[in-house]
């Protein structure tokens, strides 16, 4: 009997036991990838570069794509892509089929971090067009102080080398002689930054609004679209002055005055007699392009004994301008020129000592210092736009005087 009694309740201990829970172990999908248009998943994705002296045919013969079939896809791109102009260093990528021929379907030609072309040819209908990968918009702030050059203050920031250009060349250029700047000169910008995946930089955008200190004066900017008509942006100041002038400060980039006008100039070489210099010159490497410093048409381009090769500009009743001492003369007589337009390179043809430009200014048919000159600005902002640009400005402005400099 008492076996029986601890048979039984043997088994009820067993029974009262609380079973496990059957867990079923699922594997986790591959994560679905989209680019370029393509289901990556469902290709073989093969990325590579362009070798030296490769051809397109060779590309894709080396994934197993056969002459007639290349050929074909040459004749039906050729519109839209002409495989001879592939260069060598640019990147692609093949879309190849998941068996065993792995032959390829798809070239992906790699323009930029941007813009790529895509040549389908997996189907029998063969395509190909142009594209650009989603590109965003950041709003960035930066500073910095010159201790030896604009180009090195921005290089010490880690910066890009285009906002550079954006306050010497476009922002400041009619303003502020890059030249000359002094030691302790700062500058703020707020500006766009764009990315990929909100992570892979590829490029600047608008500067939005910059101030430069130069000689303890300061010089604030902002871009805005003071004409809706032409609806073309410029940059004015905070009292709305247009930034821009009608004449360039200097025919050459960062470049430095070697020898000033001076009517009362001596010469060793000449017995150390007066010999008058009615001109600026800017010193630079021989191959520097020079630039036309306003619009104009072009009078005179040819060689001539001490200016040796040189070209002159009138730009209107009241102003010329002539660029002597050039290696290449690359404008004609007669030819329109836009102001920042390259009409020849630094050489030194001529009577010169060194590799420069010879910048003459004249006004009235009179040669003078064109750093001198007080020069004409571009059309002043109308009245009635100004109360929207100083409502405009007002956030910009809060925004950058609070931006700090770098210790």
């Amino acid at each position: 009997m008492k076996k029986l009694i601890t048979l039984i309740s043997l088994v009820l201990l067993i029974s009262c036991k609380e079973e496990k829970p059957v867990i079923n172990i699922v594997p986790a999908l591959p994560k679905v990838i989209y680019e370029y248009g393509f289901k990556l998943n469902n290709f073989k994705v093969i990325h590579d570069t362009i070798k030296k002296g490769e051809n397109f045919s060779e590309i894709l013969d080396r994934h197993h794509v056969e002459y007639p079939k290349v050929l074909e896809i040459v004749t039906k791109v050729k519109d839209t892509f002409n495989v001879r102009r592939i260069k060598s260093g640019i990147p692609y990528t093949i879309l190849a089929k998941k068996d065993t021929t792995e032959a390829a379907q798809v070239f992906i030609y790699k323009h930029s971090k941007v813009r790529y072309t895509v040549i389908d040819f997996k189907d029998s209908i063969i395509a190909a067009y142009n594209a650009k990968k989603p590109v965003k918009a950041v709003i960035k702030t930066a500073s910095g102080i010159i201790t030896s050059s604009l180009s090195d203050a921005i290089d010490e920031q880690g910066l890009s080398s285009y906002l550079t250009y954006k306050m010497a060349d476009d922002i400041y250029a009619w303003t502020i002689d890059f030249s000359r700047l002094q030691k302790n000169d700062k500058f703020k910008l707020i500006y766009e930054q764009f990315y990929i995946n909100d992570t892979v930089p590829v490029g600047i955008g608008e500067v939005k609004a910059a101030y430069f200190e130069h000689g303890n004066k300061p010089f604030y900017a902002f871009k805005f679209v003071a004409d809706s008509i032409l609806n073309i942006p410029d940059y004015f100041d905070d009292e709305a002055t247009n930034l821009r002038r009608q004449f360039l400060k200097m025919p050459v980039k960062f470049s430095r005055i070697s020898s000033r006008y001076n009517l009362r100039r001596r010469i060793p070489l000449y017995g150390n007699k007066v010999r008058a210099h009615k001109g600026t010159d800017y010193a630079a490497p021989i191959g520097t392009p020079i630039m036309a410093t306003a619009n104009g048409t072009v009078t005179e381009s040819r060689y001539k004994g001490g200016n040796g090769n040189y070209v002159k500009v009138r730009h209107n009743a009241t102003y010329s301008t002539q660029y002597l001492h050039m290696s290449k003369r690359k404008v004609k007589v007669g030819q329109f020129v836009k102001q920042g337009e390259v009409i020849g390179l630094i050489g030194m043809t001529g009577n010169t000592a060194g590799p420069h430009v010879c910048y003459r200014f004249w006004k009235n048919g009179k040669q003078v210092d064109p750093l001198k000159q007080k020069l004409p600005a571009a059309e002043p902002m109308k009245e009635i736009v100004k109360p929207n640009y100083f409502e405009f400005i007002v956030p910009l402005k809060n925004k950058i005087d609070s931006i700090n400099y770098p210790n």
